[in-house]
């Protein structure tokens, strides 16, 4: 059974983070998203921003993190560790996530509303179906979306697609 909790003070202060990240990935002429692995102590350990502009769209920022973190933390520190992202994990970052043992993922925005802007804009959708993240790893400890910073996502995904956003 998934785990819902609600976000904190600290938790919006590394997912405006995350949206900084998104920012820079888009600047970049990148998708924005970003993402953050931060222990159990509080100490942001990896980030990294979208990287899928030069064709290899595996290039996602939640999935480095799970590459770094099986490479760099044990089992028990990926397990405290705690992953901030700007948007939901997609099926194959969320698939990631588990395989490595993080622990908790709290996000920014969620693939529900992606998938409602890009209706709103009349975007064309992804290869993959965007579920969300307990679909693809049931029993996951998530936390999201945020209200306030979900209007800040909204915002450069408009920018992403060409549309004027308020």
């Amino acid at each position: 059974m998934a785990t819902s909790t609600s976000i904190t003070e600290t938790d919006r202060t590394f997912l405006a983070q995350c949206v900084d990240y998104a920012r820079e990935a888009l600047e970049a002429g990148d998708e924005p998203f970003g993402s953050l692995l931060v222990d159990e102590q509080g100490q942001v350990r990896f980030a990294d921003r979208n990287r899928v502009a030069e064709g290899d769209h595996t290039r996602h920022p939640e999935f480095a993190i799970a590459r770094w973190a099986a490479e760099n933390l044990n089992p028990s520190e990926r397990a405290a560790a705690t992953v901030y992202t700007s948007g939901e994990h997609c099926p194959m970052c969320s698939a990631a996530h588990a395989w490595v043992g993080l622990g908790r993922i709290v996000y920014a925005s969620s693939s529900r509303q992606l998938m409602e802007w890009h209706g709103e804009w009349g975007a064309e959708p992804g290869p993959v179906k965007p579920l969300p993240i307990n679909e693809v790893t049931p029993g996951m400890e998530v936390a999201g979306p945020d209200e306030e910073l979900s209007t800040q996502v909204k915002a450069l995904h408009a920018r992403l697609n060409g549309i004027s956003h308020n």
